[in-house]
């Protein structure tokens, strides 16, 4: 194993960085710059993957499966940040997305020493979910090698949930225990093995891209607005009210309007104003239209009697 770490990409040393330790301030940041820089290329060059992975997770959440993100240490802090971000952004469910990681939810502040290294408890952790084949389960490692991860993938592919393997290293352990394996290849970090630089940012990019790519598809965008906010303080309210006003043309006061008798559901106000429907016919319409609002706006059919 210590022959396998040593020749793991996140674990070289980086010739660009090797004086860093006597460099001046500027020119620390311009090393981590320029290096940060590389990483969005790196997510270009693993979009095919990435795509697969995000038409298992639309899948599993259309289906009424879940997408459950499952790491260690900085790996499992992200897939929790980009779960816990689902509900507010996009009204979900706190349990269609979630994330797990190696030693609990106290591990996210706290470092538990010796949780990734045993396989039995990825297992364990996705029982406890009562994981399911129709759910999609991400494992999360920048090394590709983390013993926590492999025994989550190992059980989910044994109950028939789509796995996909997410990691910095090509050929790595992990993506030998998933349906799809995600290799997005940053190269070695300014600091050597210190993961949670270039090897984080890319796989925030990537987890970003398939939450909110699911979302979109399941209709939680129109055009470009989120649609589907979650009205919960003043705040929300006022992007609420903004996004009604431009989707529609409308006034502030009959944004508000609308928002009031739609109970707080943009969507459902959008379509309202833009149909000139009452909201149980907008809502109507939505159900009917799979919560998507350009659908639901003009339904199919609608105007074929015309001349």
């Amino acid at each position: 194993m210590e022959h396998y770490l040593t020749s793991l990409t996140t674990e070289s040393r980086n010739e660009r960085s090797r004086h860093i330790d006597a460099a001046s301030s500027r020119d620390i940041l311009r090393i981590m710059n320029e290096e940060d820089q590389k990483v969005a290329l790196a997510v270009q060059q693993a979009l095919p993957a990435v795509e697969t992975a995000l038409e298992f997770a639309y899948a599993s959440l259309r289906d009424g499966g879940r997408l459950i993100y499952i790491g260690a240490g900085t790996s499992g802090r992200l897939g929790v940040l980009d779960a816990v971000e689902c509900p507010p952004t996009f009204s979900t469910d706190p349990g269609q997305v979630i994330g797990l990681m190696a030693g609990g939810a106290n591990a996210f502040v706290k470092a538990v020493e010796g949780a990734e290294d045993q396989p039995e408890r990825g297992e364990e952790d996705l029982k406890a979910i009562g994981l399911g084949a129709r759910d999609t389960v991400v494992g999360i490692a920048a090394s590709g090698r983390t013993p926590y991860v492999i025994g989550a993938l190992q059980y989910a592919r044994r109950i028939g949930a789509k796995t996909v393997a997410l990691s910095c290293n090509a050929d790595a352990l992990i993506s030998r225990e998933a349906d799809c394996a995600i290799e997005v290849i940053v190269g070695p970090e300014v600091l050597t093995g210190s993961t949670r630089l270039k090897a984080a940012t890319a796989h925030k990019m990537i987890l970003n891209m398939l939450s909110t790519g699911a979302m979109i598809r399941l209709g939680k965008a129109y055009e470009n607005l989120m649609v589907d906010v979650h009205v919960s303080n003043y705040k929300l309210r006022e992007r609420a009210i903004r996004i009604i006003r431009q989707v529609t043309g409308r006034t502030d006061e009959a944004a508000r309007e609308a928002l009031a008798a739609a109970g707080n559901q943009v969507k459902t106000a959008i379509v309202m104003l833009e149909a000139g429907v009452a909201a149980d016919e907008a809502d109507e319409r939505l159900r009917r239209a799979g919560g998507r609002v350009r659908e639901a706006i003009a339904p199919a059919g609608a105007g074929s009697n015309e001349g």
